[in-house]
């Protein structure tokens, strides 16, 4: 169960990842419509005015449908085949079923104390309703379009390749998930009707609450968003602050960037312009932590493997800072010394809490290039010293970082990057040589048979075929599914946005966290049958060479 949590976790962040030029693109617009920035030639009428427009109402395309962005995003990792039908397959089944509850109230509506016959074309927010994709229905959010996502995708995968007599074949495929679906989403639709209104009296209450829980409520929300990282159940934390309606009507993510003109050009505090903007600065650990955390392996590193330490760790800094993206750092300490994780997730919740106490507010949850055009550039004319604060408490704690982390690594001698006890180079494991080894208990990281070895694990060997050589994802791929114990031992594959999550067959085939490495994984989560390849940024590119291999293998 928990390995399926972990997996569609993971999934969401396929269409997360697209926000991050979203927003960039939307604040580009902003600032550059900014009178009081850029003077006459940003008045409204003028060329540069008009082109700044069109530009933003094409940015905001991901915000004003995120809903359609996850159902047609959470396929695409959690379909098990043919996963561009299956996004298909979730639009069509997602539309039919906002055209059942649309009209569905506007037949019944005062059945389910809902008036249909509300005007919702300026704002949808306090009614309950909202327009998708041209359809007025329930206002269900990102939650309502996972939900009927994750429908679909169990359909595809129970129905997709199912064998109907031949006088149905026509209706085999993405037509019979189809009809699956628009049968389903009938009931699935009254059910919405009659409990989703109750929902939306949940979730106003809890705004209350976490509005009213000040410091500690942020607080708790950072540590946890931090320290359910190794588990991918931290999707869970963010998402109904930052893209669903915990704290703000439409989440952070949107209404921080739609209030931005009015907060511009206003001089009261952030803290009160926009309240729940305390539960978007999580992003804070990312830009300001790295560096304290990198000057710390590296002081700490032995002085013969410091330039190979600063190698590794420049990479995953400069992208933790500029994009957020914090895992290929936090996973080269993580699983080598989990109590600095925890002292991490301890200091990343005090920073943000911190920084809310001193009135920050924003939606800071990515990197610097967040920082930049979606807060500091077009509100520093009015907000400057709430954002000087902010980074020096930020630089406080980067400080603070280094010296905790420098001396549990002393005082405990961690096994950070740099300080590892051997200089060996492990090399790699066939799946029969492995077996073989771990049965006769002289495993050691030293044989380097992977090649021959991958053959009997019924997949193309790292050295035989050419063109692998020339091709850095491929090499690896190819690697790594002979340590896994081939082909036939994978039983499913996904990714999240630097880890190669898979679950085998017989967990005795995997070779160890050592081999992994020495194909060019910055670690190994071994937790039985479910593992996770730390493989980096370009985790998409080399899954794709994986699937396309174990199926051919299969």
């Amino acid at each position: 169960m928990m390995e399926k949590i972990q997996r569609f976790g993971s999934a969401m962040l396929a269409p997360v990842l697209i926000f991050a030029f979203a927003g960039l693109a939307v604040g580009i617009a902003i600032i550059c419509k900014n009178e009081q920035l850029l003077g006459s030639i940003a008045a409204e009428g003028t060329g540069w005015y008009n082109f700044w427009s069109v530009w933003e109402s094409g940015a905001w395309t991901v915000f004003n449908q995120m809903e359609l962005l996850f159902v047609l995003g959470l396929p695409i990792a959690l379909a098990n085949k043919a996963q561009a039908r299956a996004v298909l397959e979730a639009g069509m089944v997602y539309l039919t079923f906002n055209y059942f509850v649309g009209s569905i109230l506007s037949i019944w509506g005062p059945n389910f104390n809902i008036d249909f016959n509300q005007d919702i074309s300026e704002s949808a927010a306090g009614t309950g309703l909202k327009m998708i994709a041209g359809i007025k229905t329930l206002d269900t959010g990102i939650f309502g379009a996972i939900i009927i996502s994750a429908i679909v995708v169990w359909l595809h995968n129970r129905y997709f390749e199912k064998k109907l007599p031949d006088f149905l074949g026509i209706f085999q495929g993405t037509q019979y998930v189809y009809a699956l679906g628009f049968f389903l989403m009938m009931p699935v639709a009254l059910l919405f009707c009659w409990l989703w209104p109750f929902a939306q009296q949940g979730i106003a209450s809890m705004q209350g609450l976490f509005m009213s829980s000040g410091v500690f409520g942020v607080w708790l929300y950072v540590f946890l968003e931090r320290i359910l990282i190794p588990t991918g159940l931290h999707h869970f934390i963010y998402t109904p602050f930052v893209f669903g309606p915990a704290v703000t009507p439409n989440g952070i993510t949107k209404d921080w960037v739609a209030a931005l003109p009015e907060m511009a050009n206003s001089t009261k505090p952030l803290s009160e312009l926009f309240p729940g903007g305390g539960f978007g600065l999580h992003g804070n650990s990312k830009v300001f932590a790295p560096i304290g955390i990198a000057a710390a392996f590296y002081s700490t590193a032995r002085p013969e493997r410091k330039k190979e330490t600063l190698a590794l760790l420049i990479p995953v800094c400069l992208t933790a800072v500029l994009i957020g993206i914090t895992e290929p750092l936090e996973f080269t300490f993580l699983f080598l010394a989990p109590p600095l994780f925890a002292v991490h997730a301890v200091l990343a919740a005090t920073m943000a809490a911190t920084m809310y106490a001193f009135g920050l507010r924003g939606n800071m949850g990515g990197g610097l290039i967040d920082f930049l055009f979606q807060n500091w550039i077009p509100l520093w004319s009015n907000h400057h010293s709430t954002y000087i604060a902010q980074i020096i408490i930020g630089l406080i704690f980067t400080a603070i970082y280094f010296v905790v982390f420098r001396f549990l690594i002393l005082k405990f001698d961690f096994k950070t990057p740099g300080r590892e006890d051997t200089n060996e180079s492990p090399k790699l494991y066939s799946k029969a040589e492995y077996k073989q080894a771990k049965k006769d208990g002289t495993l050691k990281a030293g044989s380097s048979v992977a090649a021959g070895s991958a053959a009997a694990a019924g997949v193309a060997t790292a050295e035989a075929p050419s063109d692998l050589s020339d091709d850095p994802y491929s090499q690896r791929a190819n690697d790594f599914l002979a340590l896994l114990g081939g082909a036939e031992n994978i039983t499913s594959v996904n990714n999240c946005a630097t880890r190669l999550r898979v679950s085998v067959d017989d967990p005795e085939l995997v070779a160890t966290e050592g081999d992994f490495k020495s194909a060019g994984a910055l670690g190994l989560v071994n937790k039985g049958k479910a593992l996770q390849v730390i493989v980096g940024m370009d985790v998409p590119q080399v899954r794709d060479r994986f699937e396309s291999m174990v199926n051919s293998g299969k």
